[in-house]
């Protein structure tokens, strides 16, 4: 008849279930865990995401810095060269200011021979040793500003001993 006994007192379905109960708690408490982890690793995400910004930020200013630094020194190396060429246009000039100076100081004063004392014709006035334009101008009742009207070219810093000037017309 049966071979297969109705009662089983066996424990083992019943260690199956308890096991399987205890697998699926374990299982469920692994998900929300993993939830959490994925949740933080959003977060992490998010923050990597920053700081590559930051990073491309900072590279992109460094960047910026070194063109500046090499625009600096383009600048400062055109500035020393316009500064050395200038340099050396003011000491030509210097020379050939010299040499002007020379010329004038070596030739007489206009009207005047070597040698020959000055004469002051008619409208014309010879300076004398301590002469000022001011000084001319009083004493012959005109105006400086006249008196240079008359006389364009004199150099009323650097008047001559025997040089001759124009006086102005009496009105």
């Amino acid at each position: 008849m049966d071979t297969i006994s109705r009662e089983n007192n066996s424990l083992l379905p019943m260690g199956g279930v308890i096991i399987g109960a205890v697998a699926l708690i374990i299982g469920g408490y692994a998900a929300i865990s993993l939830s959490k982890v994925n949740r933080t690793l959003a977060q992490q995400a998010d923050k990597v995401a920053k700081i590559d910004d930051i990073a491309s930020q900072v590279a992109s200013a460094s960047a910026a810095s070194d063109k500046a630094a090499r625009d600096i020194t383009t600048l400062q190396n055109s500035t020393q060269a316009a500064v050395n060429q200038l340099g050396t246009e003011l000491a030509t000039l210097d020379e050939k200011m010299k040499h002007i100076e020379e010329a004038r100081a070596s030739r007489p004063a206009k009207g005047v021979a070597k040698g020959e004392p000055a004469v002051a014709g008619p409208g014309e006035y010879i300076v004398k040793a301590g002469d000022t334009g001011a000084k001319i101008a009083r004493a012959n009742g005109c105006s400086v500003s006249d008196l240079t009207s008359v006389n364009p070219g004199v150099s009323w810093s650097h008047l001559k001993v025997g040089e001759k000037l124009k006086l102005p017309e009496k009105k």
